[in-house]
């Protein structure tokens, strides 16, 4: 008999739910994030599978992604992190949340959503399934999950003690997370890889859904039923 892989949880980024995996032709369990701190979030994600399994994360989903391995690295088999950042926030991004907290506690919130918009692609047409997605999100989880970014930390250390393959993918015209902050995941990890999709922006399971779909299927093929340390060269 064949031995039966591991679930795959997909976690999705900021203003963001399961919508995002709509096209992405990926099998895997969507898990929704909804806690104020990262450590919150990555105990969600823990408690989404009762053993093992394969993460696949966005921008936010990615970040909780990083704490999940910090805290129990022995249940992910293979990471995806996908448009993202490892490092910590930095004061401006500090005094950005904090800022757009206070306007959507003030009922600003969608002008905040609408202000966002625009570093989510790079092409025009997609702009209807994010605001779809911000306003099911809703501004009470959004408030959450600004708070939840506040509390993220450097992921260097969990990253370089990964025994997981990782695999980081972005857009080689996102304007949040541009190519160096994933080139840099891809080194950190022992068995890190990176794929730039050109010219794609920030939401990449909407904006290049089958590109994206065929780079997750091929490299989640490649991964062992069971976990051990792979040997995977940066590329």
């Amino acid at each position: 008999m064949t031995p039966t892989p591991p679930p795959t949880l997909l976690v999705p980024g900021m203003l963001c739910d399961a919508d995002l995996w709509a096209d992405a032709d990926v099998p895997g369990t969507p898990v929704a994030i909804t806690e104020p701190t990262i450590t919150g979030m990555a105990r969600e994600v823990l408690a989404a599978a009762d053993g093992p399994f394969r993460l696949v994360g966005l921008s936010l989903g990615a970040i909780v992604g990083f704490e999940v391995l910090r805290l129990a690295p022995e249940r992910v088999t293979a990471f995806c992190a996908i448009s993202t950042n490892a490092g910590a926030p930095t004061p401006v991004q500090l005094d950005g949340w904090r800022a757009m907290s206070a306007r959507t506690e003030r009922g600003a919130f969608g002008d905040v959503v609408r202000e966002i918009l625009p570093a989510m692609f790079a092409e025009p047409g997609h702009d209807d399934r994010f605001l779809g997605m911000a306003h099911r999100t809703g501004p009470e989880t959004f408030r959450a999950q600004l708070a939840a970014q506040a509390t993220r930390r450097d992921a260097s250390a969990p990253l370089a003690a990964a025994t997981c393959p990782v695999l980081a993918v972005c857009g080689g015209a996102d304007a949040l997370c541009p190519v160096g902050f994933h080139r840099h995941i891809a080194e950190t990890a022992p068995a890190g890889r990176l794929r730039v999709l050109p010219g794609a922006g920030h939401l990449l399971p909407i904006e290049r859904p089958r590109v994206l779909a065929g780079v997750l299927r091929e490299w989640l093929d490649e991964q062992p039923t069971t976990k051990r340390r792979a040997s995977c060269p940066t590329s």
